[in-house]
C-alpha cells in the first residue's frame, strides 16, 4: 500500500482536529487547524499549493491544493453533508495535475469524521 504509515499518521491528525472541534464548523477552521496539527506532528506542509492546470502545452489554468504533506499526498478538505463521487472525482483530477499518487478527501462535518484514501 502506497505510503500507508504515513496515511495513517495524516488520518490521526484528522481524527485529533474532529475530536477536538466537532462537526459544524466552516471548511477554513478544519483546514487551518489541520495546517497546525500536522505540521505539530512534525509533517512538511504545503497550504494552498497552486498547481498550473495545462492543456496541449498551453496553462489554461491553476487550482490550489487544500493542502500537500510531504511533497507526496494531497488532502482535499470538506464540511458538506456526505462525501460524493463528484468530491473524489475532483480530488483525483487534482492528482493528475500534481503528478500525485496519493489523495486523502476527508470531510469534517458529520458526527464521525468522514474519510476516503484514493490512490492512481
Amino acid at each position: 500500500m502506497i505510503h500507508k504509515e504515513l496515511s495513517d499518521r495524516l488520518i490521526g491528525c484528522c481524527m485529533e482536529v474532529h475530536k477536538t472541534l466537532g462537526p459544524g464548523l466552516l471548511e477554513q477552521c478544519y483546514h487551518n487547524a489541520l495546517y497546525y496539527e500536522l505540521r505539530k506532528s512534525g509533517c512538511t506542509v504545503g497550504y494552498n499549493v497552486p498547481f498550473s492546470v495545462v492543456y496541449k502545452g498551453q496553462v489554461v489554468g491553476e487550482y490550489f491544493a487544500d493542502l500537500v504533506v510531504e511533497h507526496a499526498v494531497i488532502i482535499e478538505l470538506k464540511s458538506a453533508k456526505h462525501l460524493t463521487e463528484v468530491h473524489a472525482a475532483q480530488l483525483i483530477n487534482y492528482l493528475h495535475i500534481a503528478r500525485l499518487h496519493l489523495g486523502l478527501l476527508v470531510n469534517f462535518q458529520g458526527q464521525h469524521l468522514e474519510w476516503q484514501r484514493l490512490v492512481i
